[in-house]
């Protein structure tokens, strides 16, 4: 029998119906249409409330598609998950799809008969990173990859949630114990990463692959008055908008702001000065939009401004290059690495510089800057099946 792949689609499940994909979820999105798109046979793994389930193509295939049957629950999903009925309505569908269940002691059993030796697991969205179940895969003969976004949590705890940063250093050490291949997406992230897993124990083998970022289509949508900058992520204290909040206060004609991204976590005071704005405000909030909306905006902006504190790749950055949209960004090795000289950088404590290139940007109209080709999905797997 030809070796399969065995992907992890727990992240995938766990978000289903919460709205717009996370970047970790595109991810984990990418990775399961390349292996439905693979002639090699291909499997899902999804951890539920009562166990694993086994999905095979017709599932996973359901799952990409946003077919699944999400009208119905089940006793099992109602009693789990009821501050989450979203959740308790997926593993309803998946449940009546998968090909096998089992509990986490069954798992090995499980894979032995319906994978053949050789076979290799891939977790790209650091949900099930679990030391039983990887105990279970490597005792059913299967090679691990993990895709390691970043080691964010342990090497700025500051910036994460409290509750999270001791749940993800287990998992880091799971990686460190298990995984036969850890894939890097850059080398400034690897280079923070293997000194964490250095710290648990054992560095494995690693491989630096890039992210694809598919560059969507502009679909119209209302802009402000020009000139308007933009700032695209998550609103939570690590992509720092009090910075931004700070210099649009102080300047007295300010252009406009776009806060393109949903909220997150510990970040009330941010989220208290954003409901007080008023409703002229230079500054608006825009949450829940789609690919080709993000893209018009960006692609009608002085710049998208990036003042992360900390950062493990920075889609929006590449995304924004791909449309010649100027950067703006804090001095980090990742955004060397990934942008070179098309970005202008600054550090992330120089408010003065922060204001004074955004007041010329805004005074010279919309410059393109020659537009800078994003790194490919296809690339990305290239290198990582090469491997496993």
């Amino acid at each position: 029998m030809v070796p399969a792949r065995l992907l992890d689609l727990t992240r995938l499940m766990s978000r289903l119906g919460k709205g717009p994909m996370t970047g970790v979820d595109r991810v984990e999105f990418a990775y399961l249409d390349q292996f439905l798109r693979l002639d090699t046979p291909c499997l899902g793994l999804v951890r539920t409330a009562l166990g694993l389930l086994l999905l095979d193509r017709t599932a996973m295939a359901a799952l990409r598609d946003g077919t699944l049957d999400l009208t119905r629950s089940d006793l099992i999903g109602r009693i789990a998950w009821r501050r989450d009925p979203a959740r308790g309505r997926t593993e309803a569908a998946l449940r009546c799809l998968a090909i096998a269940r089992c509990t986490k002691r069954g798992l090995a059993r499980l894979l032995k008969r319906h994978l053949p030796p050789g076979s290799s697991y891939f977790n790209t969205g650091h949900a099930n990173l679990d030391d039983r179940v990887l105990r279970q895969i490597r005792a059913a003969g299967l090679k691990i990859a993990v895709l390691v976004h970043d080691t964010i949590p342990l090497d700025h705890p500051e910036f994460a949630r409290p509750d999270t940063v001791a749940p993800f250093r287990r998992k880091m050490q799971v990686v460190a114990i298990h995984a036969d291949l850890v894939i890097h997406t850059t080398q400034a992230t690897r280079a923070q990463t293997e000194v964490q897993l250095a710290r648990l124990g054992r560095v494995p083998d690693g491989i630096t692959a890039k992210l694809g970022v598919p560059v969507a289509q502009p679909i119209a949508t209302d802009i402000p008055a020009q000139p308007y900058f933009v700032t695209l992520g998550t609103i939570e204290p690590r992509k720092n908008h009090a910075l931004l909040l700070n210099l649009w206060a102080q300047m007295p004609e300010p252009p406009g702001l776009l806060i393109l991204g949903g909220r997150g976590w510990s970040n009330a005071e941010v989220f208290a000065r954003l409901d007080a704005l008023p409703d002229d405000s230079p500054v608006q909030e825009r949450a829940g939009l789609t690919d080709g909306q993000i893209a018009f905006l960006l692609q009608g902006a002085q710049a998208l401004l990036f003042p992360s504190f900390a950062e493990g790749f920075g889609i929006p950055a590449l995304e924004a290059a791909s449309l010649g949209t100027p950067v703006v960004a804090v001095d980090l090795p990742v955004f060397q690495e990934l942008l070179g000289e098309f970005a202008v950088y600054l550090d992330v404590t120089d408010s003065y510089s922060w204001m004074e290139t955004i007041s010329r940007l805004a005074k010279v109209g919309i410059t393109k800057r020659t537009v800078k080709t994003p790194p490919n999905w296809a690339e990305h797997f290239k290198l990582v099946l090469s491997r496993m």
